[in-house]
């Protein structure tokens, strides 16, 4: 089991965390609405049921998207392991 202390991930902890999100598929997809109460509602579920997500942004430019998924884990005190295009990695840990 990988034990992580800090919200700030080390080179180290993104690479095993990448790994482990390779065979994942994205269960949050952010649309043309952005972020909205509805979407940081689910992604606040997905990452209590399971630690590592993948996010899907369908929409908007390189900086937009790159602002939209800084955004997602600020709200959802959350960590960015990778971003890639339109697709994001995250992480928070699971208290329980």
């Amino acid at each position: 089991m990988l034990t992580i202390k800090t919200t700030q991930l080390t080179s180290k902890e993104k690479q095993i965390l990448k790994a482990k999100a390779h065979h994942l598929k994205p269960v949050v997809m952010i649309g043309h609405n952005g972020l909205t109460s509805a979407l940081l509602r689910e992604a606040d579920i997905a990452l209590t049921a399971h630690e590592l997500i993948k996010v899907r942004m369908l929409a908007g430019d390189r900086e937009e998207r790159a602002n939209m998924i800084q955004a997602l884990c600020a709200n959802l005190s959350a960590s960015i392991v990778a971003h890639s295009g339109k697709l994001a990695i995250i992480w928070r840990k699971n208290e329980e």
